[in-house]
């Protein structure tokens, strides 16, 4: 059975915004009904997003806004509990965590980075 439902991109910003395993760059969703934050992040050249919420408890990883890469740029890292996440495929890789990340769909095309959104991932209203 295919999906019959499209969802149009949006636009998350430039591509320059988000430096490699550095900052973050932050965005509202609401997921399966919950508002909620999620995160872009840059690793080996590519894009990815997640939501911003440890599988162990469902808090936001930063230990400061935006920050959420382990010092060396190589991880992602619950700053409450200690989980470490794999930056490009959210996959669990040591401490507290209960499976991965919810990845979300992004695009990088001409300098940009879109957002796509799913049936269980819209945007906020505001």
């Amino acid at each position: 059975m295919t999906d019959s439902v499209h969802f149009s991109r949006i636009l998350l910003c430039s591509s320059d915004a988000i430096e490699e395993g550095g900052e973050v760059m932050p965005f509202d969703v609401v997921h399966d009904g919950e508002e909620c934050r999620a995160f872009a992040a840059r690793f080996e050249g590519r894009v990815s997003a997640f939501l911003n919420r440890c599988t162990h408890v469902a808090m936001e990883l930063d230990f400061q806004p935006n920050r959420i890469f382990d010092d060396s740029g190589q991880w992602l890292l619950c700053a409450s509990h200690g989980a470490v996440y794999h930056p490009e495929s959210g996959e669990c890789m040591g401490g507290p965590c209960h499976g991965g990340l919810v990845r979300l769909q992004v695009e990088e095309e001409d300098g940009q980075v879109y957002w796509i959104p799913d049936a269980h991932t819209q945007p906020s209203a505001d």
